[in-house]
């Protein structure tokens, strides 16, 4: 007898939840009954929760874990005895208990179905799994999905068009300790095939987009697979253009692939600087150095194409003057138009499992476990540091509305005045191309 499978998505970056597509596509063809929610665009649905058999959580992010806990918890109330499970990156987080009966990140979707058969059977196990294996891929089923102009825009001069998001690969061969991939892949990752990938993007095109970003963890962990990807993209809809995620050490490793990806419609690279004081960049074992972050912006430049860094200027390490020191490397470098305000006010989270929670460097600072937050609480040796934190979180909020330029001038006057330095500067801004450059709707943020 078929499974009745309710998959809600809480929220996925402004993007058309893959992670509700490609779970969906495995169960259906198992013969289960499958509706989705996406409650970043979607009203709640008592008449969906009483329908299902299953409910399901995608959590591919700290945010989207934080709001499937509050959701499922009204599931719970609604139906005590239904069996909930967290899937994706952040399900080892939450871990079963709670409204959870059960957990299953990493390669999800083969141990997402044998659970789903499981209930069928009446036997649906609780408990927590990281799966690590490999594992068949098919194409993402997105019937049911929200269309596409309901997520973000690519805005781009006087263009402003939809957006489809698809992955290349999951997982990544790098180790971050702030990261929550290592705790999950342990330094593996997994190459979709380039037949589905292209599958997904012809689905996504005929439904409108046209710009795709990849969400890869890392574009550039297969540089080869990624290459041959927006080669044959391009081939098919030489129309369609395209982002996608690279760390600074690959940007660099890589540069010579960079020109091809500018030819193949590439717009622009997001890139995880962090801040750049390198004895932090070491203890989050980053790779990259504050040198090479100013190479990355040289290098992509060269190739024809703008870079959007995002940025961790808030650690347990951080001085006000490595704060101002961010601010000062984005006016050097004319990335004012290409940073998002709200990166220049976000805090180092660490979650249950990551890498840094027992770090000698960390454990100095660590406080405790907030499961609501779902992260270690610390606080800056320096009161002005958390002091600036603070106000620059309120003035990215109160800035939502207003540019990026007026709400970073008005970011720069509170860390000038922080370090005591002349608020004139915050004025002074290059007159670089500061209209038309690439940019998503939605910023991104953790």
């Amino acid at each position: 007898m078929p499974i009745r499978v309710a998959l809600i998505s809480t929220y996925e970056l402004g993007r058309q939840p893959v992670h509700l597509a490609s779970p969906a596509s495995r169960i259906r063809k198992a013969g289960h009954e499958v509706r989705t929610l996406d409650l970043a665009v979607e009203s709640w649905d008592d008449e969906l929760v009483d329908w299902a058999d299953v409910v399901g959580f995608s959590t591919p992010m700290h945010t989207a874990l934080r709001l499937a806990t509050v959701a499922a918890e009204r599931v719970r109330r609604r139906r005590s005895e239904i069996p909930i499970v967290a899937y994706g990156l952040y399900a080892a987080v939450a871990g079963s208990g709670g409204p959870f009966t059960r957990a299953i990140a990493g390669e999800y979707e083969e141990q997402l179905l044998e659970w789903v058969t499981s209930v069928e059977e009446g036997s649906p196990s609780a408990g927590t799994t990281t799966f690590r294996g490999r594992s068949a891929f098919i194409e993402p089923d997105r019937v049911g999905l929200p269309g596409l102009e309901h997520y973000a825009r690519l805005e781009h001069g006087s263009r402003r068009v939809l957006v489809g998001s698809v992955e290349a690969s999951h997982g990544c061969k790098h180790k971050c300790r702030h990261c929550p991939l290592p705790t999950v892949y342990e330094g593996r990752f997994r190459i979709v095939p380039p037949r589905i990938v292209l599958a997904d993007i012809e689905r996504l095109v005929r439904a409108g987009a046209e710009h795709i970003t990849f969400g890869d963890a890392d574009f550039f962990n297969g540089p080869r697979h990624s290459v041959r990807i927006v080669e044959e993209v391009n081939r098919r809809w030489p129309q369609l253009t395209f982002d996608a995620t690279i760390k600074v050490e690959h940007l660099k490793r890589h540069a010579r692939d960079l020109p091809t990806l500018s030819e193949t419609g590439c717009l622009f690279i997001v890139s995880a600087f962090e801040i750049l004081n390198d004895r932090i960049l070491g203890i989050l074992h980053k790779g990259h150095t504050a040198r090479d972050a100013a190479q990355a912006v040289h290098s992509v430049r060269a190739a024809g194409l703008e870079i959007r860094p995002t940025w961790l200027p808030f650690t347990p390490w951080t001085s006000l003057q490595d704060v101002a020191d961010v601010f000062d490397f984005i006016v050097l470098h004319d990335l004012v138009d290409l940073t998002d305000p709200v990166q220049l006010s976000i805090r180092l989270l660490v979650p249950a499992r990551s890498l840094l929670a027992d770090q000698p460097a960390f454990l100095a600072h660590r406080g405790d476990y907030d499961r609501t937050a779902a992260t270690y609480m610390w606080n800056s040796p320096d009161p002005s540091v958390e002091r600036l934190a603070a106000e620059l979180a309120r003035i990215a909020e109160r800035g939502r509305c207003a540019s990026g330029r007026e709400t970073f001038i008005q970011m720069r006057k509170a860390v000038l005045e922080a370090v005591g330095d002349d608020l004139g500067k915050a004025e002074a801004l290059p007159q670089g191309a500061t209209v038309g450059r690439p940019r998503l709707t939605e910023p991104w943020f953790c």
